[in-house]
């Protein structure tokens, strides 16, 4: 299993890993069942992924345009794979200035989530405030990416359409668009 000191496995102890990919490893078990039987059960696993809301000192929220070899462009946070060793903050602020080039003065730890039950993978979602920019940006060699900044309204609006790529954030966006008290908590969060 990927090296994660910062939190305990999503998976049975008695789990064995029947295959080991690039990014995926794949795991069973043998799960008694409520009449006495027992079944195989098997599930994923996959590094756990920093995502990012960056804040510049002038309040700007930045969101990337994000193109890779396999799939079409999507709008997104700043994110990526947690490497072996890493702590989520550490792989949130190393993904920030990789894919943007920024720096940020506070963090805030915002939530986390567990996309696919059937997968031992969980997100690390943090808010960066204070963000200037400190080089180039050098992103991975597959993907490319183009710098957006918008306001909370505009960020709001992405979400709630579902052109800003995460479900997690949207469902949270269209709760908070239900509940002005939610909304205005949300509001604070992305101050500066």
């Amino acid at each position: 299993m990927k090296d994660r000191s910062y939190r305990k496995p999503l998976m049975p102890e008695n789990a064995k890993r029947v295959f080991e990919g690039e990014i995926f490893d794949m795991y069973q078990w043998e799960q008694e069942l409520y009449d006495g039987t027992s079944a195989t059960f098997e599930k994923g696993s996959r590094p756990d992924t920093a995502i990012v809301f960056p804040i510049t000192e002038t309040g700007e929220i930045l969101i990337i345009e994000d193109s890779q070899p396999h799939r079409e462009t999507v709008l997104t946070s700043v994110s990526g794979r947690i490497e072996s060793g890493e702590t989520p903050e550490e792989g949130a602020r190393r993904e920030l200035l990789e894919e943007t080039g920024y720096e940020a003065n506070t963090w805030e730890s915002f939530y986390t989530s567990t996309p696919v039950e059937k997968l031992d993978w969980v997100n690390y979602v943090f808010i960066a405030k204070g963000c200037k920019k400190i080089k180039d940006a050098k992103p991975d060699a597959g993907e490319k990416i183009v710098i957006r900044s918008v306001t909370f309204d505009e960020l709001i609006l992405l979400a709630s359409e579902g052109k800003l790529r995460g479900k997690d954030f949207s469902i949270m966006v269209l709760q908070a668009m239900l509940n002005p008290e939610k909304m205005k908590d949300l509001r604070k969060k992305f101050t500066p």
